[in-house]
């Protein structure tokens, strides 16, 4: 089963993995923004972006991705990243999965992206819907750019 191949691959590599895209976010002419975002912070999203594919792969947790997610676009929008640049980001992370694993000679990589691809696009539109929910909702007192 191809999942059981990815879930492998991100435990043992996931910090190569993060350390790949992360490099690439804060080089990428796309995604200016993360550079004015803490590097813990920014790699900690990445890892925790392959753990959540990890997760979902295992067990198919819908509301572990929603929740996630959110919360993921709520922080980026208080912290004025424009919402490209996180879908964007988000590609980046999708991409170096995508050829590290094709590195690794995982697999029937047909099932692979669709299976990623699922993921990706779980995480995306939630991430998205925790952008706009924070844009919709009253400014709060105090509420601005994070560390």
């Amino acid at each position: 089963m191809p999942s059981n191949g990815v879930i492998e691959l991100i435990d043992k590599h996931a910090e190569g993995l993060t350390q790949a895209a992360f490099k690439d976010l804060l080089m990428n002419p796309r995604t200016p923004s993360f550079r004015a975002v803490p590097r813990e912070q920014a790699a900690g999203r990445i890892t925790t972006l392959y753990r959540n594919l990890a997760r979902w792969l295992a067990d198919h947790d819908d509301d572990a991705v929603r929740a996630a997610h959110e919360d993921w676009g709520r922080t980026r929008f208080d912290q004025r990243i424009p919402i490209s640049e996180i879908v964007y980001g988000v590609l980046i992370a999708k991409g170096h999965l995508r050829q590290y694993a094709r590195d690794h000679g995982l697999a029937d990589l047909q099932t692979l992206d669709a299976t990623i691809g699922e993921f990706f696009d779980r995480a995306l539109y939630y991430l998205v819907r925790g952008y706009e929910m924070r844009a919709a909702s009253p400014p709060q007192s105090g509420r601005g750019p994070q560390a």
